[in-house]
């Protein structure tokens, strides 16, 4: 099934935003039956068997459902919706590593709450983002990280180098419901799909613990506040409410009195001044304050540039030197951070483990990681980090053939120039830069 929408739910999606664009108050009084359309459920089932996703707390796979017939199981679900039947189901607990060691929560919904949320989507985001501003760059077609990355750098070079480095503690967990659901009001008169919408904020969670029990808890109802990182809703409620932050910024004329710039990418933000820095971010905290959020004073900073540098979406950016003259400019590069875990990706797929796969296979795998890293990581100066992750992707290929052919595989037996011609390696100095774009000299 092709991921781009039917040609029936793109016109519906055109006519929704197209209304909204061009009626800013006005509120949607029927869209609940939109859900439940068949064509909607399909292309809504399509997206999320794209996006793969382990089984809820039903066991529930992709598999299942097609072994047992898709028709009928989609048909059935329509017919819950159709009937307010549906109930969404717990949440399974599942847990993602960060760069600090510390580990960020996921919500795994059940395939079916996962479709119907999408289903969701597909109706009420062509309404809201004929609502969200400019300087939100996440979840939003022909909008990506590297159009804010870009962004960021346009503003530097204009002279906006006092910069803060905001962060908020659990963006995602500390949205409040009661404040959120009014954003959607203000759109959605449609009292089914609130109360849907409403039920997936409070949605419990189950975790199984070393042992096997089983323990469901309540926080995001009890509390109050929290959307589930993992479905598919909770990117455009957390661009949904950030925007009532740059609102907020706005309406108070902070851009004005400060001379300055927000950049967003889902909970992460930079605010790019000329001047005035130091108040920008007290007004910044007053307006976090207001809404509920919690700024994370350890890792918020100010910044300036060119004389300190900061990172924004993977990138570091701030003052670099060209290696052919030694002149300073104002650039963006991979971060310290990038580089150490796409290497540390690259010693996982050639450990010890892996040598029962053949070798154009495990170039194939190697290859399709550096590819997808350079395809990101292409703005700026890049060269160092290119150079540093070739070398290393090279000497664990050299140590993985070893290992595969019992015997030592040195630089004089394997040489770079028999990784990448002879068994197809990328060289990522050879890869063309599609995103290449001017710099400003310091």
């Amino acid at each position: 099934m092709s991921l781009q929408p039917p040609e029936t739910v793109r016109k519906l999606q055109e006519a929704l935003h197209t209304k909204a664009k061009g009626a800013p108050s006005y509120r949607f009084y029927a869209l609940y039956d939109k859900v439940y359309r068949r064509d909607v459920l399909v292309h809504a089932y399509a997206r999320c068997r794209a996006n793969r996703g382990v089984a809820g707390v039903d066991e529930q796979t992709f598999e299942d459902i097609e072994a047992s017939g898709l028709d009928a199981w989609l048909d059935a679900l329509a017919e819950e919706l159709r009937q307010k039947t549906y109930r969404p189901q717990a949440l399974r607990r599942g847990w993602i590593l960060k760069a600090d060691g510390k580990q960020r929560p996921l919500g795994i919904p059940t395939v079916k709450d996962r479709v119907v949320q999408m289903a969701v989507v597909l109706v009420i985001e062509p309404i809201f983002e004929a609502d969200l501003q400019p300087e939100q760059y996440a979840y939003r077609a022909k909008r990506s990280a590297l159009d804010a990355l870009q962004e960021v750098r346009r503003l530097l070079w204009s002279g906006h180098t006092e910069v803060i480095d905001a962060d908020l503690s659990g963006y995602f967990d500390s949205i409040p419901h009661a404040e959120l659901l009014r954003c959607l009001a203000r759109r959605i008169s449609d009292r089914h799909l609130l109360a849907l919408l409403a039920r997936w904020l409070e949605m419990p969670v189950e975790e199984t613990d070393d042992k096997g029990h089983t323990q469901r808890t309540t926080r995001n109802k009890d509390e109050g506040r929290g959307t589930p990182q993992g479905a598919p809703l909770s990117p455009l409620l957390a661009n949904l409410y950030m925007r009532r932050f740059i609102l907020a910024w706005k309406q108070f004329g902070y851009g004005q009195r400060f001379d300055c710039h927000i950049v967003n990418y889902a909970d992460d933000f930079v605010i790019l001044c000329r001047r005035q820095a130091t108040e920008a971010m007290e007004a910044m905290r007053g307006i976090m304050g207001k809404l509920k959020l919690t700024v994370n004073e350890t890792k918020t900073r100010l910044c300036r540039v060119p004389d300190e540098t900061f990172n924004f979406l993977g990138y570091t950016l701030g003052r670099c030197y060209s290696r052919r003259t030694g002149q300073a400019f104002l650039s963006s590069w991979p971060s310290a951070k990038a580089v150490t875990e796409v290497r540390d990706t690259l010693s996982a797929m050639t450990g010890r483990r892996s040598t029962g796969m053949s070798v154009g296979d495990k170039v194939d795998q190697l290859n399709e990681v550096l590819r997808g890293w350079a395809n990101y990581f292409r703005v700026g100066a890049v060269s160092a980090a290119y150079q540093a992750v070739k070398h290393h992707a090279g000497r664990r290929l050299r140590q993985w053939l070893g290992r595969k052919s019992g015997a030592r595989v040195g630089l004089s037996r394997c040489p770079d120039q028999y990784l990448h011609a002879t068994l197809g390696l990328i060289d990522l100095a050879k890869l063309p830069r599609t995103y290449r774009l001017p710099c400003a000299n310091v």
